[in-house]
C-alpha cells in the first residue's frame, strides 16, 4: 500500500512539474538543401529548441522558389504555431503570406533576408545583417587591399538580399564592378569566374556571395589561371574557404554568424510564448570580416556546423 501511494505521489509531482503547454515554432527558410550555410542556421534552431524546451519544425523549398515558399508559410499558418520564423528574400512574393500569419495572431520574426521590410510586414523583429552595409564593408576592404576592378558573383538571381550585397560592394569598392549571374553549381561558378578573369585581365577582385558555392570555386578558378594578383573574398564561411584564407589564397570571409540567425529567433519566441518577453528591436548578427589572422580560430567550429 505504501509503495503504491509512493508511486502515485511521484507521478503526481512529475505531472505538476511538467510544462503546462508545449511550444511549437515553425521555421521557413528560402535556402536549398545543398547549401551548407542553411544547415548551420538549422543547427542553431535545433540547439535553441533543446535549450528552451520547445519543438521546432524547420522547412524550406527544394529550390529557390518563392511560390513554393509562400505555400510553406501558408501551411505553417494553418497549423497555428506559437511562433513563426521566416526569411524574406522577396517581400512582394512572400509578404501576403507573412501578413496572414500576423493577422492570425502568430508572432513572426524574420531572419537573414528582409531586414528592411520586416517591420512593415508586421514582424516582431529581424535577426541578421544589413546586406548593403556588409557588401559596402567588403568593397572597402578589397579596395584597401589593392583591388581596382571587380566582379560580384551572384549564385541566386532574384534574391533581393544578394542584389543588395552586390550594390553595397560597388559603392564601397569605388571602382568598376560587374555582376556575374550564375547558379547553385560550383562547377558552373568556377567556369564563369574563370571566363570573366580570362576575358578581362584588369579584373583583380572577386566577391562571392556564398563560401561553398562561389568562394571556393572562385579560388580554384584563380589558381587555374595562375592569377596571383586577384583578390578573392566571399560572404559566409566554409572549412574549405577558411583554409584558403588561412593559407593566403583568399583575402577574407564576411561572417554574418548564421548560427545566431537560427538560435536567437527560436529562443526569443520561446520566451515570448512562455513569459511575454521579447527584445524591443532588431538584432544584428553581423557583419564580421574573418581574415588570415583569425581564420584558423574558426575552422574547427565551421566544420562542426556552428560557424
Amino acid at each position: 500500500m505504501t509503495k503504491l501511494f509512493s508511486t502515485v505521489a511521484v507521478a503526481a509531482v512529475c505531472a505538476f512539474a511538467a510544462p503546462a503547454f508545449a511550444v511549437d515554432i515553425i521555421v521557413v527558410a528560402h535556402g536549398q538543401a545543398n547549401d551548407p550555410f542553411w544547415s548551420v542556421v538549422k543547427n542553431g534552431a535545433a540547439e535553441a529548441a533543446k535549450d528552451s524546451g520547445v519543438h521546432v519544425d524547420f522547412r524550406s523549398p527544394e529550390t529557390f522558389d518563392m511560390v513554393q515558399m509562400s505555400q510553406l508559410i501558408d501551411a505553417a499558418v494553418n497549423q497555428n504555431p506559437d511562433g513563426l520564423v521566416v526569411s524574406v528574400p522577396d517581400a512582394d512574393a512572400l509578404g501576403p503570406s507573412i501578413k496572414r500569419a500576423v493577422a492570425a495572431g502568430i508572432p513572426v520574426i524574420t531572419i537573414n533576408a528582409g531586414g528592411d521590410v520586416s517591420k512593415s510586414l508586421g514582424a516582431k523583429l529581424h535577426v541578421g545583417q544589413s546586406e548593403f552595409d556588409a557588401g559596402k564593408a567588403a568593397g572597402e576592404k578589397l579596395a584597401e587591399l589593392g583591388g581596382t576592378k571587380g566582379i560580384c558573383v551572384n549564385q541566386e538571381v532574384g534574391n533581393v538580399s544578394l542584389d543588395q550585397r552586390c550594390a553595397g560592394f560597388a559603392e564601397g569598392f569605388g571602382h568598376p564592378v560587374q555582376v556575374i549571374p550564375t547558379e547553385n553549381d560550383p562547377g558552373v561558378v568556377e567556369a564563369k569566374v574563370r571566363a570573366a578573369l580570362s576575358s578581362d585581365t584588369a579584373v583583380n577582385a572577386v566577391l562571392g556571395l556564398n563560401a561553398t558555392l562561389v568562394g571556393e570555386p572562385a579560388v580554384r578558378a584563380v589558381e587555374a589561371l595562375g592569377r596571383k594578383d586577384v583578390l578573392v573574398a566571399t560572404f559566409d564561411m566554409s572549412p574549405g574557404f577558411l583554409n584558403d584564407v588561412a593559407e593566403g589564397k583568399a583575402a577574407f570571409a564576411v561572417d554574418q554568424q548564421q548560427f545566431l540567425q537560427g538560435y536567437l529567433p527560436v529562443a526569443f519566441l520561446a520566451l515570448d510564448a512562455k513569459y511575454g518577453l521579447i527584445p524591443g528591436g532588431n538584432v544584428p548578427s553581423g557583419p564580421n570580416l574573418v581574415t588570415k589572422d583569425t581564420a584558423a580560430k574558426v575552422i574547427e567550429l565551421s566544420s562542426k556546423g556552428i560557424r
